[in-house]
């Protein structure tokens, strides 16, 4: 039986700045546990996620400025699956002004997720229209696996949001990444369809923008005309151009962005203080 596509449901959101410039932070792969003090690889993701977000909020406080409209969690929220990381998850977020909106990732149980963050009023929104941007969050969970795949109703979506919207920019998040990081051990759980997702992209006039979790460091690279972002996680870094699974010294970290009118982007990574937090460099993995 042919099953009905899924149909595009957008909310608006107008940019707080006058100019239309739209203010947003990506947080990822926040790895929570039901016990706050829980370790993973040697640091307690609640204790470091705390950390980053009163980072943010003392950053906004001493620098003054703009708020930002929203936040984008893209993935990972859980390492447990259980129902009080999520619930750890609503209240780190409640500390934050934006609203905030999130997808899954491979970590993640999906419909419990959904169902401890809809009692938290967090929205399950997918598709944000602000300013002259677009704002697309897919799922590319594919359960039981590590690395990602999207669905024929979620790569319905992207088409939608790209006929119905072509003249807005787009930034299209997701939790996989759609092109190599450099980490051989990593970009074997990569987002496996990236192919279907790239030739929707390719006709888009508008710029492009693919934002990703899932690698736990910053990347930032062109390919094709479009824009491909990861960021670091709250908690343990991924090593870059490491073969090998390895993790970094870098600390904990989150991105801020700029999405302009004309199709720019601006955007930083901004990370605790360096040793605030040191991971056991001796885990071969997890």
């Amino acid at each position: 039986m042919n099953q009905t596509p899924p149909q595009l449901e957008t909310i608006e959101i107008a940019p707080q700045c006058p100019s239309g410039v739209v203010e947003l932070l990506q947080i990822t792969d926040t790895h929570l546990f039901a016990d706050k003090n829980a370790d993973f690889l040697g640091i307690a993701p609640w204790q470091s996620g705390l950390a980053v977000v009163d980072a943010i909020l003392e950053n906004e406080q001493l620098s003054g400025t703009q708020p930002h409209d929203f936040i984008l969690a893209t993935g990972d929220l859980s390492q447990d699956h259980s129902r009080e990381s999520y619930r750890h998850f609503s209240e780190l977020m409640g500390k934050l002004a934006p609203p905030v909106f999130w997808l899954p990732g491979n970590h993640d149980d999906a419909v419990l997720m959904q169902a401890e963050l809809d009692n938290a009023g967090i929205s399950n929104a997918k598709h944000l229209l602000c300013g002259q941007w677009q704002i697309l969050l897919l799922d590319t969970q594919l359960p039981g696996e590590t690395h990602g795949e999207l669905s024929a109703a979620q790569l319905s979506l992207l088409a939608q949001a790209l006929q119905q919207y072509p003249e807005h920019h787009l930034l299209l998040a997701v939790h996989h990444q759609g092109i190599p990081v450099g980490c051989a051990w990593l970009d074997q759980h990569n987002l496996r369809n990236a192919s279907a997702m790239k030739a929707l992209l390719a006709d888009h006039q508008a710029s492009t923008v693919v934002l990703c979790g899932h690698v736990h460091q910053g990347f930032d690279q062109g390919e094709q005309g479009v824009r491909y972002l990861a960021s670091p996680s709250t908690c343990i870094q991924f090593k870059p151009l490491s073969d090998e699974f390895a993790l970094d010294t870098m600390a904990p970290g989150w991105r801020a962005m700029s999405l302009y009118p004309d199709g720019r982007l601006s955007t930083q990574v901004w990370r605790l203080p360096p040793h605030f937090f040191t991971p056991d460099f001796s885990a071969t993995g997890y």
